[in-house]
């Protein structure tokens, strides 16, 4: 099936885009929708104009939106006209979406395909979550964190590159304060360095920490594919 693929950039939708293709289907362009700012509920905020220099490791044609609001209806109508794009310029005939647990995401990532005829494909869809994480590891994903907002996550993660032994420290975290380990509740983003999908691994020349005490953002101001 030949589908879009909503990408932030993040381990979600990345690895939703590699289970997809090992499955068959034919990614045939990324969706991109840059929120106004991070307290968006339905999307990814952190370097989401990094997301260009991804597709380019994919070698994947890359459609980007921005909105202008805060508010969810003007979100939900930039998809729409956003994948109605893809539709008209592609043939997509899906949607894969990188949700794990968020009904409210996945109803209305839902509702915007079913009133344009297309199909929505989670892969990631109720995993486990630990499991997950090392799935992602073992598959030869590198992220990072690149913004924290809960309780429990301080800022020496902003910036640092998940690792095996980190999985079972994030663990212990989550169950003390809470929050879903895979961050599925928004309390952290990442961001994708190295992949199997990637030509070249993406290396970071410069970056700003963002902390106010309680949650902070690592931005990447400067960053190429390292050939």
């Amino acid at each position: 099936m030949k589908l879009a693929a909503l990408f932030s950039g993040g381990k979600d939708s990345t690895y939703a885009i590699h289970k997809a293709k090992s499955e068959g289907h034919d990614i045939v362009c990324l969706v991109s929708i840059f929120p106004k700012s991070e307290e968006s509920h339905l999307l990814h905020y952190p370097n989401m104009k990094t997301t260009a220099l991804q597709a380019k490791a994919m070698k994947i044609p890359h459609l980007v939106s921005g909105i202008d609001s805060d508010d969810t209806q003007a979100e939900l109508d930039g998809i729409y006209q956003i994948l109605q794009k893809a539709k008209k310029e592609f043939g997509i005939q899906g949607v894969v979406h990188g949700g794990i647990l968020s009904n409210y995401q996945k109803n209305h990532f839902e509702n915007i395909s079913t009133n344009l005829d297309l199909q929505v494909i989670s892969p990631l869809w109720k995993k486990d979550q630990k499991q997950y994480l090392s799935e992602l590891l073992k598959s030869k994903f590198k992220f990072i964190i690149t913004s924290v907002t809960t309780a429990g996550l301080d800022d020496s993660w902003l910036g640092k590159e998940i690792m095996v032994d980190d999985i079972t420290k994030l663990s212990d975290i989550s169950s003390e304060h809470g929050f879903n380990v895979s961050f599925e509740g928004g309390e952290a983003e990442t961001f994708v360095t190295d992949c199997p999908l990637f030509s070249a691994p993406i290396k970071i020349l410069k970056a700003n920490k963002v902390w106010d005490g309680y949650r902070g953002r690592f931005e990447i101001t400067e960053a190429i594919l390292d050939q």
